[in-house]
């Protein structure tokens, strides 16, 4: 970074000061990055995993998403829990849980962002979209 003054301090363009720190109002809501150069979408990245540039513009989620790996998780917990990657509608991937019967979580189930968090991990957490039909499967 270069500074123009020693004595006054302004941030170089495309830094990371801010990036992952949303407003209050949109405490709920997943906030990812976008690359200016090449448009990838990422989460909690400092440089773009396709360009390795780095400046990366701060944009908030809508919330919807696929379910693309899902696993149920037995360790350091009293009872189980999934722990899902969701890839999102922007086209990033992020690692969460959904509510539900551990088991009753398959790929391809569509997800929505619920207003809680996970208070012990602080991942989002998501829940189905629609009942899956697995009567035939």
């Amino acid at each position: 970074m270069y500074h123009h003054s020693a004595s006054t301090s302004h941030p170089a363009a495309g830094s990371a000061t801010g990036v992952l720190e949303p407003s209050a109002a949109d405490k709920d809501a997943i906030h990812f990055q976008r690359c200016t150069w090449c448009g990838t979408a990422t989460y909690h990245r400092l440089l773009c995993p396709v360009c390795q540039g780095s400046e990366l513009r701060t944009e908030r989620s809508e919330g919807a998403g696929t379910v693309r790996h899902s696993t149920v998780v037995h360790r350091n917990t009293p009872a189980a829990r999934n722990v899902s990657l969701i890839e999102m509608a922007e086209g990033f991937v992020v690692r969460g849980r959904v509510m539900g019967p551990p088991i009753g979580i398959h790929s391809g189930d569509r997800v929505r962002l619920s207003t809680t968090q996970d208070p012990v991990r602080g991942e989002p957490v998501f829940q189905l979209v629609d009942e899956p039909y697995r009567a035939w499967t």
